[in-house]
């Protein structure tokens, strides 16, 4: 009878054991994750304040969704997305630069991270022309992190 008490109890052990291994390795999982997602937010934000279409179009996933403006607007691959005009209109409007205010994350998984944000738009003078929050959704695809969708008021 004891034998099979601590049968049951060393049972009982390795069952707390490996769900405890599956739940560290989901949270170290989770947190490499988040770390993916916002080096890609980092380098969405260099290169769009780069004016350089061809990174920024690098720092998305595809096909990448935008909601904003009033509208849902997908494109299908990096080289539609590099064809963007989205400079010279940002530029009429007196856009010099964005700054992230805040991202937070409100999702995770070892492939998605839902992010939260506040972002800031400025002129040349680093005045500040535009606040806008927006939600960020950033994907691992093929080992590659980057936004795949986003929404925001921004025009």
């Amino acid at each position: 009878m004891l034998s099979r008490s601590l049968t049951s109890v060393l049972i009982a052990f390795s069952v707390l054991f490996i769900n405890a291994s599956a739940a560290a390795q989901s949270d170290d999982e989770i947190e490499q994750a988040i770390v993916g997602a916002m080096a890609a937010l980092d380098e969405f934000m260099l290169s769009f304040n780069a004016r350089d279409p061809q990174a920024w179009a690098a720092s998305l996933n595809y096909p990448h969704v935008r909601f904003a403006s009033g509208g849902v607007t997908v494109w299908q691959s990096a080289e539609e997305f590099a064809q963007t005009r989205a400079f010279e209109s940002l530029s009429r409007l007196g856009w010099d630069h964005s700054h992230w205010l805040s991202r937070d994350v409100t999702l995770a998984s070892p492939d998605k991270v839902h992010v939260a944000t506040v972002f800031q738009r400025f002129n040349s003078d680093n005045q500040p022309i535009a606040t806008y929050q927006s939600l960020y959704i950033v994907t691992n695809v093929d080992g590659h992190w980057g936004t795949q969708a986003r929404s925001s008021l921004a025009p």
